[in-house]
């Protein structure tokens, strides 16, 4: 089976995959925006196994990733996130954020999970452009689907759903993914 790229509208607190994809901070303790609508929905657990990664290596990096169990969300797992915080483009945000979906998906394939929801990282408080954060999310994903032979019919990932929240982000996803997805 191919992995399918797809594109929803949407809550992702109420996504029923595999994974759900956390746009997170360095303290892993819940915040605003994704990240506190995912630790409000899935209760405590999350938070609690946050703590815990936290006890162990001082919480997560900007580009790197984690996961814990998804509490209450429709979901087995979170891979927690941290994206880049958009500054002038010469910082390395680009590479970071570009991190942020590979690691992400790196986990998901060790977890063997069959789906997989990204949001929109970066673009809330981060203030990363958006079209730029959708060109990076799409270029970084497809990549890795291709590298990782995730199209070959032994794939255990069969779908990777990108959720906006709004309609800005949905017609900036839908005009990228109509270019980056030929």
């Amino acid at each position: 089976m191919k992995t399918k790229l797809l594109l929803q509208k949407g809550d992702i607190t109420k996504i029923a995959v595999d994974a759900i994809v956390n746009a997170a901070n360095t303290s892993l303790l819940g915040g605003g925006g994704v990240d506190g609508a995912i630790h409000r929905a899935g209760g405590k657990e999350i938070l609690e196994e946050c703590i815990q990664i936290r006890n162990r290596q001082g919480g997560c990096k900007t580009g790197d990733a984690v996961y814990t169990n998804a509490g209450n969300l429709p979901a087995k797992y979170v891979i927690h996130t941290v994206g880049s915080v958009w500054q002038d483009g010469t910082h390395g945000e680009r590479e970071l954020l570009a991190s942020c979906y590979q690691n992400s998906l790196q986990i998901a394939q060790e977890l063997q999970i069959k789906s997989i929801s990204f949001p929109n990282i970066s673009t809330g408080i981060y203030k990363f452009p958006k079209e730029e954060a959708a060109e990076i999310a799409l270029n970084t994903v497809n990549k890795f689907v291709k590298q990782s032979k995730c199209l070959d019919n032994n794939s255990v990932l069969e779908e990777i759903i990108f959720v906006c929240f709004d309609d800005e982000n949905y017609k900036i996803y839908e005009r990228t993914m109509e270019i980056i997805l030929k």
